[in-house]
């Protein structure tokens, strides 16, 4: 679902030129200058109050108290929790009630929406977004580093492992304080840093993020449709859709990007990951940790 950010930004090209100086002053400050007055707005876009309402209207919005309300319904989405999560699908009610029939059974309504969930990712994850993070995965000259979340460390324990076996240079950021310190002072250009970061979001993967950037490194970030504020340090933004009828957010949509991700960058790095794989193979084998 397009946030109203996103919805701004599509239709730019729409808007008279005093509008899109009232846009591009609710994009700069987003989202908070989405809250101030009509007064406020108009003086920063040197318009007049009567623009800062027709450019909501543009926008698709009945009127500017429309496009905040929209807005809060986004922060609202971004910051849920499971417990609110919990309410608003009533999962307890619809487990009860679910009808046994056939395609109406459980396991059937949930595959259906894991399915769709997973379809509506591949085909909104923008192409050129997938290649880019492919070319930093499997170029060789960069080291690569992988962190998750409270929930999003499964990911991220599935990726670094996986590019390990055909790549060198490829590990997971430390969880420990000391050695997680040490692991940001020596971030270094060419880097490429690795985050999964998804609804409640966590300081510190802005932190990483933005630490990256400053280094000279490239960052690539996995996170939801809101999305998260590393997206901002980014060079990379896979996002990926989390409905479930739980009250936790899906993971497997972002799972499956993240397998065809591997198979990619494998793909790329061709016969050398080959053979680094075999040698994987070989250790593992000689030391019985197979």
């Amino acid at each position: 679902m397009p946030t109203p950010a996103d919805e701004i930004r599509s239709r730019l090209g729409e808007l008279s030129p005093a509008e899109r100086e009232v846009a591009r002053v609710l994009l700069a400050g987003y989202p908070s200058a989405v809250f101030g007055t009509v007064a406020t707005i108009a003086e920063r876009a040197g318009v007049s109050a009567p623009i800062v309402l027709r450019c909501a209207s543009r926008l698709g919005h009945r009127g500017f108290p429309d496009l905040q309300a929209a807005l809060r319904s986004e922060l609202d989405a971004r910051n849920a929790s499971p417990i609110t999560l919990y309410a608003a699908t009533g999962t307890a009610e619809r487990v009860a009630e679910a009808p046994t029939g056939s395609a109406g059974t459980p396991l059937g309504e949930r595959s259906a929406l894991v399915q769709q969930a997973v379809a509506q990712t591949f085909a909104e994850v923008a192409p050129h977004e997938f290649e880019e993070a492919v070319s930093l995965l499997g170029d060789p000259r960069r080291r690569v580093h992988v962190a998750g979340g409270r929930f999003t460390h499964l990911l991220a324990e599935y990726l670094g492992p996986r590019l390990m076996r055909f790549r060198d240079q490829v590990g997971l950021v430390p969880h420990k304080d000391v050695e997680r310190t040490s692991f940001l002072t020596q971030l270094a250009r060419r880097d490429v840093t690795v985050l999964f970061d998804y609804r409640r979001y966590e300081t510190d993967k802005t932190l990483i993020a933005e630490l990256a950037r400053e280094r000279g490194g490239e960052v690539i970030v996995f996170t939801d449709p809101w999305p998260s504020p590393a997206a901002a340090h980014a060079e990379v933004v896979l996002i990926t859709q989390v409905p479930s009828d739980s009250p936790y957010d899906s993971l497997a949509p972002a799972l499956a990007v993240v397998e065809s991700l591997v198979a990619a960058v494998l793909g790329s790095i061709g016969g050398d990951g080959r053979e680094r794989t075999k040698e994987a193979e070989r250790t593992t084998q000689r030391t019985g940790l197979l």
